[in-house]
């Protein structure tokens, strides 16, 4: 009986770390659908910008990417260009666009974030107010760079412009699809509820503005996957949690080579479960130290798994629970499992509901248990240890 028990206790306990993920992410979708909140008034003085671009290997888009940035620049602005470890012309482009550009070549410490760390280095001995870091295949509609500077600027806090990555024109496959779906529901649903919510958001490597004072506070250096989600927690916990800024986006072009989607999952999701395991529980036991709610709301949105992987994990879990109360009558772990379950289905559909029936059809929705079992190959690579390497995602 005493080992019975035993069991039961440990899968409710398993049941309930799956649940919380799920509730998480329906909160955040519900919250969604709140009312915007209004926007912290700007002091009308416009603050001294540089707008950093780190860039490896980028000749191919990063000519479009700075004029798009120039035409949003004022008077004594800057445009960095950071031209790290490139083989290619980058370099040589940037500077042909009046940019200014610090070459960095350490092919033993790779990665965006000793780009960075670079970047502002170059900037130190002229700080500006804030630092706009915008990726080299990245597009800043009309406005957004000084929307979003401004705010930062204003409130003292990092802001995040929303970031959509845009389906290629024209038929995509079933697969594409989802993948873009998801995208929105990471970068777009749940950091709408926080911010409904006054919570704050993950950075998200684009289109995120720095303040100087903030920039100071961390160590930019990072060899991590997730770099950007690993520096918006290093800065909430230096005090300067990330606002999400829905009022400028910046737009990327979704890879549609099954190479460069494959490559660029990879890095993002094994960067997630990563920081996951190395940061969270230090961050939910500040939170809890702190009594912060805003860094506990961070904390539990960070430990949210890839949704594929949560799905996933959530079936098995209610699979063996099912074998479980069949073979002892203890079904509390199985209700725990299914309620789990039902949450993120809510969610999914509801963030569907919203954002993805467009792109989306309900039939193609029907096919993410395909997408699913396609990357299982990815996950059991991740638990085994495997080492996923920084590479660029290839350019179509």
């Amino acid at each position: 009986m005493a080992v019975l028990d035993v069991a039961t206790a440990v899968l409710v306990a398993g049941g309930i770390v799956l649940l919380l993920p799920s509730l998480v992410v329906l909160a955040e979708t519900l919250a969604s659908l709140l009312p915007e909140p209004s926007q912290p008034a700007t002091t009308g003085v416009r603050p001294r910008l540089a707008v950093l671009v780190p860039a490896h290997d980028e000749a191919l888009m990063i000519a479009e990417t700075l004029r798009g940035v120039q035409a949003q620049l004022a008077a004594g602005d800057r445009l960095v260009v950071v031209a790290d470890n490139c083989t290619d012309a980058t370099a040589d482009i940037a500077a042909s666009l009046g940019a200014e550009v610090a070459v960095r070549n350490d092919p033993e410490r790779r990665g965006k974030g000793y780009a960075l760390a670079f970047g502002v280095r170059h900037l130190v001995d002229a700080p500006p107010d804030v630092v706009v870091v915008l990726d080299a295949d990245c597009r800043l509609d009309p406005g957004s760079l000084e929307t979003v500077a401004a705010r930062a600027h204003a409130t003292g806090r990092p802001v995040q412009a929303a970031y959509e990555m845009l389906l290629p024109h024209g038929a995509v496959s079933p697969g594409l699809a989802i993948a873009g779906f998801a995208f929105k529901v990471k970068n777009g649903v749940r950091p709408s509820g926080l911010a409904r919510l006054g919570l704050p958001c993950q950075l998200m490597g684009t289109g995120m503005a720095l303040p100087w004072a903030a920039i100071e506070k961390v160590d930019l250096a990072s060899g991590e996957l997730a770099e950007d989600l690993v520096l918006g927690l290093d800065l909430a916990r230096a005090g300067f949690p990330a606002a999400f800024g829905p009022e400028a986006r910046v737009t990327s072009p979704h890879p549609a080579s099954t190479e460069g989607q494959t490559s660029q999952r990879a890095r993002w999701e094994a960067g997630h479960l990563t920081t996951i395991r190395r940061h969270v529980p230090g961050l939910l036991l500040d939170a809890l130290r702190r009594r912060d709610v805003g860094l506990l709301a961070l904390g539990l949105d960070v430990a949210v798994p890839p949704l594929a992987l949560h799905v996933l994990l959530l079936t098995v879990f209610v699979a063996v629970t099912l074998f479980f109360a069949g073979l002892t009558g203890a079904v509390a772990p199985f209700l725990i499992g299914v309620g789990g379950l039902a949450s993120l289905l809510a969610a999914v559909l509801l963030a569907w509901w919203r954002v993805g029936k467009d792109n989306l059809s309900l039939r193609e929705l029907a096919g993410v248990p395909a997408y699913i079992l396609a990357k299982i190959p990815l996950y059991c690579d991740v638990f085994k240890g495997k080492t996923v390497p920084w590479l660029r995602s290839k350019r179509d």
